[in-house]
């Protein structure tokens, strides 16, 4: 049975919510999956697993910190087991940035970090104006504005292309085996 950690950073929990169709997909698959928020990740081991799957979200153009703090802390593993980063974010909800290839925020991601992860992936995520503090709302209705998106402030609109995520799954599960003992 393959081990396979997917450990995510979340603002208001769509992340998450990717993250736990990815488990889905890959329990399906046969895998053993666990799940854990970057914000409270201290005690993790990701040694102990044969694939590591990172996910983050951006706000206000950045990742937060404890994405990059984690993977500088376990570089050595991350760089011998097969591993792999997705991007939830707004902006890939347009054509043309809804790859890795074309998504700003995966560029932004690479430069934070030497890391190469075996599998990039990138999701649109989700606006729920109803959620969002007062400064927050009105920040997030200016960038739509700006960005002709949504700016209804009573809206909740999620633009995630779920079979694109049981796609990004499916290239997990079959991502080769680890090379070799990891270094802790």
């Amino acid at each position: 049975m393959t081990r396979t950690l997917i450990a995510f950073s979340t603002v208001d929990g769509h992340t998450l919510s990717v993250s736990r169709r990815l488990q889905q997909c890959l329990e399906a698959l046969g895998h053993v999956v666990e799940l854990v928020d970057l914000a409270s990740a201290a005690e993790v081991q990701p040694a102990a697993f044969d694939r590591i799957v990172i996910g983050a979200s951006i706000r206000y153009g950045k990742y937060r910190e404890e994405l990059f703090r984690f993977i500088e802390t376990h570089r050595a593993v991350l760089e011998q087991k097969p591993s792999a980063f997705f991007s939830v974010n707004v902006v890939a909800r347009k054509p043309g940035r809804d790859t890795p290839a074309s998504n700003p925020y995966i560029r932004t991601f690479r430069r934070g970090t030497s890391w190469e992860p075996s599998e990039l992936g990138v999701f649109a995520g989700k606006l729920d104006y109803r959620r969002y503090r007062f400064l927050d709302r009105q920040m997030i209705r200016l960038i739509m504005l700006l960005t002709k998106g949504p700016t209804d402030p009573s809206s909740c609109v999620e633009f995630t292309d779920w079979p694109a995520v049981e796609r990004f799954a499916q290239r997990l599960a079959s991502l080769p085996g680890a090379v070799g003992p990891a270094r802790a």
